[in-house]
């Protein structure tokens, strides 16, 4: 029975995932998890990423005593940092984190410079202040002159264990920098920020194979044989591979620190509409696009439970915001001012007043007020991605750590009027997986892989409620979403 381990890294925790096929059905297994998180230094934030690589050591050693002698290993990430590395293979610059402040103008300035309209008209990519473009844009050009190579989070973590170099193509579209008629980097804008195309590798497809794990490192330490199989290195593109969807037209919500909601297409959408609402096209596995938007997702009830002065755990907020008379409190889940303030609490309250609302005072009703808001998000974007496709969603399945808000995936069942298919919780890891399982001959393709999966792990389907005057509350969310209502 072959082994196959994902290494999944988010924004606050990484871990190891031990997954196996067996009797028609996949088993996991996580063997390791380990802290993560931005650093400040000197006014900027930055990533570790010399801890992350130790941990991830020490993971393949915890898998060597669970009895792990040889493995394939897949490795997954957040998107669009990078590291910059010169042609003595060594990292010029600490990585910048996304939510580093030294690209809150960039988009204005590069909007002076070229069309946004004919960016995404070639791109397709949502603008976000972070993307590797924009980033790119503001970093010191000594620097980005000296990179013999620039690689994103996961590529560059594959090449200080392998040696590979790779642009692995689904993490690589969130740079907004590839260009869909061509499927390569688009020169013109790589231009534009200061860079060439010889500096990023030639794009890589989810499923290769990328070679054994460095000699110098297992003699070092007491870990298994890997074989490295490039996945779908972006945790989303990994997320999206592990949705149960079997049926005809369902969306997915990736729910977690964000939420990534959206449905895979065969081909792009970057029109005038789909560039008015900021929709994204970023690249998936298997000739697939991940059409989507990035909403704040449960960053805003994390960040308001950390400013608490009481101690909650998760499931307390959501016992207390069943308390509360909901609809009460709304806010925009995507509005700048969230993105990282210093008191989320103080700045939902703040938005609230500011709009003319009532304010939320206790836990229950600012947890209230958060998951009201993103249920009616995620209403809002299930409307724009139906006009979008030109056809009707039938389903929406739930995947990641949202999974386990039941008043939540409720919620957004009542409000968006169709199906919730909530689980697996561990898709990102599933997905990572499966791309192994596949490239290894245990699984045919991705509709098969899906197939398993919804045998393989608990899956729940929340039926919608109505909801008493819904379209008066939507009105009033379209309001203020659309900065109409009140100051």
């Amino acid at each position: 029975m072959k082994k196959h381990i994902a290494v999944d890294i988010g924004a606050s925790s990484g871990r190891l995932v031990v997954g196996t096929y067996e009797n028609g059905k996949i088993f996991l297994k996580e063997i390791y998890r380990f802290p993560n998180g931005i650093e400040e230094r000197n006014d900027n934030y930055f990533w570790n990423i010399e801890k992350l690589i130790a941990e991830m050591i020490n993971g393949l050693e915890a898998a060597k005593k669970e009895g792990i002698n040889e493995c394939t290993l897949g490795i997954d990430t957040w998107g669009v940092d990078y590291a910059l590395i010169d042609v003595a293979s060594n990292r010029i610059q600490e990585i910048y984190a996304y939510r580093d402040e030294r690209t809150q103008s960039a988009i204005q300035n590069v909007k002076k410079q070229k069309s946004l309209k004919d960016i995404y008209k070639k791109i397709g990519i949502q603008f976000l202040s972070f993307n590797t473009l924009f980033q790119l844009y503001v970093h010191d050009k000594k620097e980005l002159a000296k990179a013999h190579k620039i690689l994103l989070v996961p590529d560059y973590l594959y090449y200080r264990l392998s040696s590979k170099l790779i642009s692995e193509k689904t993490n690589a579209s969130t740079t907004q920098l590839l260009n869909l008629e061509t499927k390569d980097y688009d020169e013109e804008l790589l231009q534009l920020i200061g860079v060439k195309r010889e500096q990023f590798e030639t794009l890589t497809e989810p499923g290769e194979s990328l070679g054994p794990i460095k000699e110098s490192i297992r003699k070092k330490y007491d870990i298994p044989q890997c074989e490295f199989i490039c996945v779908a290195t972006h945790d989303t593109a990994s997320a999206v591979l592990g949705v149960p969807g079997t049926e005809k037209n369902f969306a997915y919500l990736c729910s977690g620190t964000w939420s990534l909601m959206g449905v895979e297409n065969k081909s792009p959408i970057a029109n005038e509409q789909s560039y008015n609402m900021n929709y994204t096209n970023e690249w998936g596995a298997y000739g697939t696009y991940r059409f989507l938007k990035n909403i704040m997702g449960l960053w805003l009830i994390q960040e308001v439970r950390r400013q608490l002065e009481k101690e909650y755990s998760f499931a307390d907020l959501v016992t207390e915001a069943k308390k509360i008379k909901p609809f009460q409190f709304l806010i925009d889940c995507n509005d700048e001012c969230f993105l990282k303030p210093e008191n989320m609490v103080t700045e939902v309250q703040r938005y609230c007043q500011k709009s003319g609302q009532l304010v939320p005072q206790t836990a229950g009703e600012l947890a209230r007020c958060i998951f009201d808001s993103l249920a009616l998000m995620y209403r809002k974007t299930l409307k724009e991605l139906t006009l979008l496709n030109e056809y009707p969603i039938h389903s929406l399945h739930v995947v990641g750590g949202g999974v386990q808000n039941e008043l939540l995936c409720q919620l957004t069942a009542d409000v968006a009027e169709i199906p919730v298919i909530a689980g697996p919780i561990e898709s990102t890891a599933l997905g990572n997986i499966i791309v192994q399982m596949i490239s290894c001959g245990e699984l045919a393709n991705l509709a098969e892989a899906r197939k398993v999966i919804r045998e393989s792990f608990p899956i729940k389907t929340y039926q919608p409620a109505p909801i008493h005057q819904l379209d008066e509350i939507d009105e009033q969310f379209t309001q203020l979403t659309s900065g109409t209502l009140g100051g």
